[in-house]
């Protein structure tokens, strides 16, 4: 009753704004009973007895809105009135991808096909397997389901008993499945029931109540292809009472600014049974060989442990050196010596520190990053989701993204606040080959309206979220800066969001409370100025900008051409004056190949590229149609590929013209970020550098030799 009385009082403070934003998070930290929604427990990293539940069978049931209730029996898992039936299915895995290897719906990357899956958002699934007895055996411990990403909305049941729901796709969710369970004969369902109707591009930031990625609802570069699934791991743990004992691991590894020797910082919560337990610090390099080994107390452990003048390597990003990365084990023993707990953290030695860019005001964002001592111009792309259905990407789709991205010569890329936290493996990778990630938040614009929400709810969701982010992320060496969000703005959309408002100040003190070396902004874009235009050159207001997207650059709304400038004059004259510290988004709409186009375009013809083929009207926000026909006087191409060769021409030079200038002006400017990568969607035409099938558009070989600075 006390700690309800509690949560009651805070709300109430909360609400009038009589609270500090560390106090709130402080008080959402500790007070686990009157959380706002049913609070993850962290996942660990280790158990003696853990089982992925992506090796068993699992089949998959399509019912309309909760018919299920009364027909699914969940003892023998069958259902004769389900519209879709025992279909296989992995995990992770969607929906979608299930329904088409069964044959039931058409591949929605050609042509209009994407309309025609529109439906499945619009179902309740169960995804039902059963669970084997050996796994079950240990009556004496616990048996806890943990889900690391589930999309979006729903609940678990064992033997057709509710063992709890969930309702947020951001955060891991976890099951204690124990009294469920029978002696033998056990089944498991995650059943997702429905899904918010428009998170998309256009609507009110301030009005988002749904934890779910938007991107997905519509963007300028995908259609409406709404996720339902099982989006990452999932797994059984048997736990002895206690377990994990071990609890929200911090790691900070420095290094020194000249030299090659590192510091490392270790802190966690200990269960207080715990506290005089040995815990065994290992910390090795890629040969096995020990830099570190020492046996300290969970007194230690909780209070921070530190190591300094360690012999290791610096990590350095692409283009500069090697990424040499370390091994960090944490073992917890029982009185005998045995291993009770075991987590692991692969980590990297780098310093990075932030600098005023030359000439900058002397109240701007600092925009010049140094690594190790070195000032580096921040040069790459931002990074969007692979695919709508990212439940069912491999390993190998990011890597043979990220190895073509390392060897064009980026350094860095933005993790966009309108998808996820992308699976473990991104920044895995990034790690191993040097590419910095500034990691933002899932917040982003509407269109209409693009100021965050300040309800008590929201700001409570989204503090856990940010925790979330930050214990499962903080330890990766790529990891260069946290985000706010994108394009956040007040609600007249005439300035950037601040820490200033309620959400965003959240986000700040947590940041600063749990990842306190790591730099966090309220948002991208930051500063006075959203966008650096011709009117506000000079004004000192142009700190980190976004735009613009489309030629000529006279505005980010393509305004018409000064009076006699022809475009390319215009181009040029506009990078040459933009005094912007940083850009974190800019591009040029370029078509994929023509061979791609036709690959793509299902029973619609290539041409013309115009809205008024249905196939380019799909994703129509970049269609240059009008351009080509006033550059050649009204005269339609003959063939798709003059029109596509003309539009990437354009695009390749309207880049390299950019990051080129831009880059120029280091260290009056601390870097550029093209908007896009890659596609996810076979969009005709995009701000992408890089298509669909992963090929590189012309304009990334030319950007390449920029980022490596060749002649």
């Amino acid at each position: 009753m006390k700690r309800e009385r509690q949560g009651n009082n805070y709300f109430a403070r909360v609400s009038s704004g009589n609270t500090t934003p560390l106090a709130a998070f402080l008080f959402l930290f500790l007070l686990t009973g009157a959380s706002c929604f049913s609070q993850p427990a962290p996942p660990p990293s280790h158990s003696s007895s853990t089982y992925d539940l992506s090796s068993l069978e699992w089949r998959l049931w399509g019912y309309r809105p909760e018919h299920w209730k009364t027909n699914f029996d969940f003892s023998r898992l069958q259902g004769s009135w389900a519209e879709y039936r025992d279909l296989p299915v992995h995990i992770p895995g969607s929906v979608r991808r299930a329904l088409l290897k069964a044959g039931i719906i058409p591949d929605w990357n050609y042509g209009n096909n994407s309309i025609l899956s529109e439906w499945i958002e619009n179902r309740d699934w169960l995804f039902v397997t059963k669970l084997p007895a050996q796994w079950l055996k240990d009556k004496n411990k616990k048996i806890i389901l943990y889900c690391d990403g589930l999309d979006y909305k729903g609940e678990v049941r064992v033997n057709g008993k509710k063992a709890g729901s969930f309702s947020n796709s951001f955060l891991p969710h976890t099951f204690d499945i124990t009294p469920l369970l029978r002696e033998k004969n056990n089944t498991l369902a995650i059943i997702f029931q429905g899904n918010p109707h428009s998170l998309g591009q256009v609507g009110y930031t301030s009005r988002i109540k749904d934890w779910k990625p938007r991107f997905y609802y519509g963007w300028d570069w995908v259609p409406r292809i709404v996720q339902t699934g099982v989006w990452d791991k999932v797994w059984l743990s048997v736990e002895d009472a206690g377990y994990p004992a071990v609890k929200d691991l911090l790691v900070t590894a420095d290094a020194g600014e000249k030299k090659n020797y590192g510091t490392l910082l270790i802190s966690a919560s200990v269960d207080e049974n715990y506290l005089d337990r040995k815990i065994k610090i290992s910390l090795t390099d890629h040969a096995g060989k020990k830099i570190l080994e020492e046996t300290i107390t969970g007194y230690e452990l909780v209070k921070q442990k530190v190591w300094k003048n360690l012999k290791v390597n610096r990590w350095w990003p692409n283009g500069m050196g090697r990424q040499p990365l370390y091994t960090l084990q944490i073992t917890l023993m029982d009185k005998q010596g045995t291993s009770l707990q075991n987590l692991k953290r692969t980590i990297g030695f780098r310093h990075i520190t932030w600098h005023p860019c030359q000439g900058a005001p002397t109240n701007a964002e600092p925009w010049i990053c140094s690594v190790n001592g070195i000032p580096v111009f921040l040069q790459g792309i931002n990074w969007t989701p692979i695919r709508p259905d990212f439940a069912d990407l491999q390993k190998r789709d990011y890597q043979q993204l990220l190895i073509t991205y390392r060897d064009l010569g980026i350094n860095t890329i933005r993790v966009w606040g309108g998808g996820f936290s992308e699976k473990e493996w991104l920044y895995d990778l990034c790690d191993e080959m040097g590419i910095l990630v500034w990691q933002d938040f899932p917040l982003s614009s509407s269109g209409i309206e693009n100021f965050p929400p300040e309800g008590t709810n929201e700001v409570c969701t989204m503090s856990w979220i940010v925790r979330h982010y930050i214990y499962r992320l903080h330890h990766h060496a790529s990891l260069l800066l946290w985000c706010g969000g994108n394009e956040l703005y007040t609600p007249d959309n005439k300035s950037t969001v601040t820490d200033t408002h309620r959400m965003i100040r959240e986000m700040k003190e947590i940041v600063h409370l749990l990842d306190p070396t790591r730099r966090f902004i309220s948002g991208s874009p930051s500063g006075p100025n959203m966008s650096a235009i011709r009117s506000n050159f000079g004004s000192g207001g142009n700190w980190q900008t976004h735009g613009p997207w489309t030629l000529p650059y006279t505005s980010p709304w393509n305004d018409p051409l000064p009076e006699g400038e022809d475009i390319w004059t215009a181009v040029h004259i506009y990078w040459e004056q933009n005094d912007a510290l940083f850009i974190s988004e800019a591009g040029v709409a370029g078509a994929m190949s023509a061979e791609m186009i036709k690959k793509y375009a299902g029973r619609y013809a290539p041409l013309p590229a115009s809205l008024e083929n249905p196939l380019w009207r799909n994703v129509n926000w970049w269609v240059d149609w009008k351009e080509y026909l006033a550059e050649h006087k009204g005269k339609e191409p003959s063939t798709i590929e003059k029109y596509v060769a003309w539009s990437q021409e354009r695009q390749t030079k309207g880049l390299t013209i950019a990051v080129e200038t831009m880059k120029k002006k280091f260290p009056r400017c601390g870097g550029f970020l093209i908007w896009m990568g890659h596609d996810c969607f076979p969009c005709p035409i995009n701000t992408s550098i890089i298509d669909f099938d992963g090929n590189p558009k012309p304009a990334a070989y030319e950007l390449s030799k920029i980022w490596k600075n060749i002649e």
